[in-house]
């Protein structure tokens, strides 16, 4: 790499905008190896003057997704970007297990410009981040590879604010505070992930107690969550960490008598992000479902408590 200009840019933007290979939404479907001075490399590595990048990337494929009239619940649409209500139980894209039947297929039946605003064969077009299947709520989605890059940057920066309600078990140990751990995958359990001493990777979830309900010996809590971080499984791994687990969570959570039919209560409520050619940040809401309000009126049954 003789290119003085691009000492100190990360390599998947190099990729992108110095080579023009293909976009960085691009370069993680794409790219099948890549090295720097012949040593494995990651895409956030940053060059420097006279490294030798040796990339590995394969053509895309015809892509066999197939658009599929799903009812869709959109919160705003434009050009550039959509968001959805995610509903509970929609899988985001088409993987192993869920060929079809995903937001990725609604939106595509949607969007019919989704397919002409990325490169063939992209097995997630659009998808910026993504919920589990059994957490509801708002997600936003691109509807062009220049959108994808520009959200896309937003999630990786961190500047992105989000905020997630959840009904727990148990209380919290403060009424307000942070969860800051590493998080790495289960030895006993690949599905699931877990909080380790060393490895892994940080992750930090803010919290806010809302209201606090006594059922005998039983405590449940509502309370507000805030990623700082994006790990998979983050907010539903910290809670289980602490000793409060979701509702309805058969990953990390256990049984409760009270509540056996309940799936996880866990809802994306609040996203707040730029969106292309704006300054201003917007805030978009998912409405709480009504999962939370049959619970919510179950436990107000019971002997409330306000606070701690």
């Amino acid at each position: 790499m003789d290119d003085p200009g691009a000492a100190g840019m990360r390599l998947d933007v190099y990729i992108s905008e110095r080579l023009k290979l293909f976009s960085r939404s691009q370069a993680r479907a794409r790219i099948l190896s890549v090295a720097v001075n012949d040593a494995p490399a990651r895409l956030g590595r940053r060059l420097k003057l006279g490294d030798v990048v040796t990339i590995s990337y394969a053509e895309p494929q015809a892509s066999d997704l197939t658009p599929e009239d799903i009812p869709l619940s959109v919160i705003f649409e434009n050009d550039d970007a959509i968001v959805i209500d995610k509903p509970q139980g929609l899988v985001v894209h088409p993987g192993s297990g869920n060929p079809s039947g995903t937001l990725v297929n609604a939106l595509l039946f949607h969007c019919r410009s989704l397919t002409s605003g990325f490169a063939a064969g992209d097995p997630r077009p659009g998808i910026v981040h993504r919920l589990d299947k059994e957490t509801s709520g708002v997600i936003i989605v691109a509807k062009n590879a220049r959108a994808h890059e520009f959200l896309a940057g937003q999630f990786q920066d961190r500047s992105v604010r989000k905020r997630y309600i959840a009904l727990v078990s148990g209380v919290l140990p403060a009424h307000a505070g942070r969860i800051e751990t590493r998080l790495a995958r289960d030895q006993h359990n690949r599905k699931r992930f877990a909080c380790v001493a060393s490895g892994g990777r940080l992750s930090l979830t803010l919290y806010r107690v809302l209201r606090t309900f006594t059922a005998g010996k039983a405590r449940y809590s509502l309370v507000l969550l805030a990623p700082r971080t994006g790990r998979t499984h983050q907010l539903r791994a910290h809670m289980r960490h602490v000793g409060t687990p979701i509702i309805g969570d058969p990953l990390y959570g256990s049984s409760d008598a009270r509540f056996p039919d309940a799936t996880l209560m866990l809802h994306a409520r609040i996203l707040r992000i730029r969106l292309p050619g704006e300054i201003p940040p917007r805030t978009f809401a998912a409405p709480i479902p009504e999962r939370f309000h049959d619970m919510l009126r179950q436990l107000q049954s019971f002997s409330p408590r306000k606070g701690l």
